[in-house]
């Protein structure tokens, strides 16, 4: 019988960043870990004049059918295809006096196993995204990066 050379499988993690531009001001947001209603909001911040950066990482593990990583974890959301990460706003995010009571998802499409290599060492994948909605409150829904995910220091 002859023997396949097949390439070793990847796994490991990855750090992300989300940076959402100017965001309105007291509004609480952060990242969901869990699924459902059974989750927490971590890395909580309240928007002021400035940026909210959020940092965290991932598992990533590739066993698609497709060769595309596969994003896993508590903070990774959707069918293996399709991952993402959700930023609850206001109400969401545990700030129960908030008028606002949204959800911002960010889709993980567009990552490759060549941002993650390059990732690896002591760099980043950012996604830079509107903090404002068209309706001058938190952004909402499916949100796609401005410029797409980007390997960053």
């Amino acid at each position: 019988m002859k023997e396949e050379n097949k390439t070793p499988k990847k796994e490991g993690e990855v750090r992300l960043r989300i940076v959402l531009i100017a965001p309105p001001p007291g509004v609480d947001f952060g990242v969901q870990e869990g699924k459902g209603s059974d989750y927490t909001t971590i890395h909580k911040q309240r928007s002021k004049d400035a940026d909210l950066i959020f940092d965290f990482t991932v598992t990533i593990k590739d066993n698609r059918d497709d060769g595309l990583p596969n994003f896993l974890g508590p903070l990774t959301h959707g069918p293996t295809t399709g991952r993402f990460i959700y930023i609850n706003i206001g109400k969401s995010a545990g700030q129960f006096d908030s008028c606002w009571d949204r959800r911002l998802k960010i889709p993980l499409a567009g990552i490759t196993w060549e941002m993650i290599e390059k990732a690896s060492t002591k760099m980043l994948l950012e996604a830079r995204l509107p903090g404002t909605g068209k309706d001058g409150g938190p952004s909402c829904a499916t949100v796609k990066p401005i410029e797409g995910w980007k390997v960053c220091k």
